[in-house]
């Protein structure tokens, strides 16, 4: 983990694709934009643009599912090894099959930092995802760690609990999540107080579980040292200024990014993605 005011380690959280082979109920995507994979030429583009920046950033690849883009396996991450020096983090379901994911391991094994494998109960199973996870997590790079998220879903927090020690027996924690819906956060039954009570803790901070907090009025380094990167090449900020429309930093494939020049107070109630946080992106947290 990583936090306070110095400890800045450089992301960018890069949707490589929209497309999702999951359709999961909870979804914070709309189902229509869980769509589409940029061109070979866009591919290009992107690595383009991660061979011209100045400076190392970790840089982090989501979707839609990266995995269930082809060029992924085949340009993207080939690319990134090949002709850059960032160091490389993916969120994927684990749907890919493992030899994919052994290949993915070898290809960055000098460069690999987190996996974060979304555990999807409404697809599969516990015994059979914390299986591939382990083995996934044992042929990574030294540097590498692999974090095993789940959404926690009103009602079906039981589930989740057994999923949990299910994980534990491979050596594998639980990061839990809140469940975001909209703007904000799903509402909990009272059924469901002793359950969230066990799986998040007492008060965990932002390396334990995802709370989606407020940092209103802290000050934050979002679109200096952070910033989201779609696959059409916009670049925003962080994901609740896209979301307000706010914070826009141009498209990479255009030539039009640039990057802001200092920190700003955060001007938003919630901060839906633990990342800015955990790469020390948010001033004065413990």
């Amino acid at each position: 983990m990583i936090t306070g005011t110095t400890l800045r380690q450089p992301t960018i959280e890069w949707q490589v694709a929209g497309h999702c082979n999951y359709d999961c109920s909870y979804c914070i995507q709309k189902r229509a934009t869980r769509v589409g994979e940029p061109s070979v030429e866009a591919v290009e583009g992107f690595l383009g643009f991660f061979e011209r920046l100045p400076r190392p950033f970790e840089v982090k690849i989501t979707g839609g599912e990266p995995f269930a883009f082809r060029a992924f396996m085949d340009r993207v991450v080939p690319g990134l090894v090949t002709r850059t020096p960032h160091p490389l983090s993916v969120l994927t379901n684990l749907s890919a099959p493992l030899a994919v994911l052994l290949r993915y391991a070898a290809l960055t094994r000098a460069r690999a930092r987190v996996v974060s494998a979304s555990l999807h109960l409404e697809s599969v199973d516990a015994a059979s995802f914390a299986e591939k996870a382990a083995a996934f997590r044992d042929a990574l790079g030294p540097a590498a760690r692999l974090v095993v998220n789940s959404v926690l879903v009103p009602g079906r927090l039981e589930a989740v609990l057994e999923a949990r020690d299910v994980l534990h027996r491979f050596g594998l924690r639980l990061f839990p999540q809140l469940m975001k819906v909209g703007p904000g956060l799903a509402a909990y039954p009272g059924s469901d107080a002793a359950a969230l009570a066990e799986l998040l803790g007492d008060a965990p901070g932002p390396e334990a579980a995802n709370l989606a907090p407020s940092y209103r009025g802290r000050m934050c380094w979002t679109g200096v040292d952070y910033f989201v990167l779609l696959q059409d090449g916009d670049a925003w900020s962080c994901r609740t200024a896209r979301r307000h429309r706010d914070g826009y930093l141009g498209n990479v494939l255009s030539g039009t990014f640039r990057l802001a020049d200092a920190p700003k107070p955060c001007a938003w109630d919630i901060c839906p993605c633990t990342v800015p946080a955990n790469r020390g992106m948010i001033e004065g947290l413990p």
